[in-house]
C-alpha cells in the first residue's frame, strides 16, 4: 500500500508546504516558519543514517504520490529508544496511509535498528492520530498536562515484542 524512502532534493516543495502549515503546528514540535534554504540545508546534510544524524525522516509514498513523511527523532542510542512523528498531507488523511506508515516504521525500528522502545507524544485534540497508535498496540502512558500552549498531550509507547 505504501513505501518509505529517504528524502531527496525534489521533496523540497512538499517539506516547505508542510513545515509552514501553521494549522498543524499545535499538533507537532514546529513553532515557526522554515525557509527553503533551511530545508535545503537539512536535506543536503541528511545522510539517512540515524546513528550519524540522530534522527531519520522518510517520505511516505502511495500510488506514486508523496502523501506525507514519518520521523524517528530524540534518538537515544544507549537506551535504544526514539520518538516517532508523522505528517500526512490533508488531502490524504483518513485513507489508511498513516497507519500503514507506522506499521512499516515499527518494523524498521524494531527489526533493523533493534530499538527497545518507540514513543509518540500526540496533542490531545488529535484524535485520529491517537487512534492510529492505539490500533497499533501502543500503550497510553498518560496525559501530559499543559504540554503546549494550546493543548494537553498524550504519550504512547511501544516496546519491541521480538526480544531483539
Amino acid at each position: 500500500m505504501i513505501t518509505l524512502r529517504k528524502i531527496e532534493p525534489a521533496d523540497l516543495p512538499y517539506l516547505y508546504q508542510w513545515e509552514n502549515d501553521a494549522s498543524s503546528w499545535s499538533s507537532g514540535n514546529n513553532h515557526n516558519p522554515l525557509s527553503q534554504k533551511d530545508l535545503r540545508d537539512y536535506i543536503s546534510s541528511s545522510t539517512g543514517d540515524i546513528y550519524k544524524d540522530g534522527q531519520l525522516r522518510l517520505m511516505i509514498i502511495a500510488n506514486d504520490c508523496i502523501v506525507g513523511c514519518i520521523d524517528l527523532f530524540d534518538f537515544d542510542v544507549r537506551n535504544r529508544r526514539a520518538a516517532i512523528g508523522m505528517y500526512i498531507a490533508p488531502e490524504f488523511r483518513c485513507q489508511g496511509y498513516g497507519q500503514a506508515a507506522v506499521i512499516e516504521f515499527e518494523q524498521y525500528a524494531f527489526s533493523f535498528l533493534h530499538l527497545r522502545t518507540i514513543y509518540a507524544v500526540i496533542a490531545a485534540h488529535n484524535i485520529s492520530c491517537r487512534s492510529i497508535y492505539e490500533q497499533r498496540g501502543f500503550a497510553s502512558v498518560g496525559p501530559l498536562s499543559a504540554w503546549t500552549l494550546e493543548d494537553d498531550a498524550w504519550i504512547y509507547t511501544k516496546n519491541n515484542e521480538t526480544g531483539i
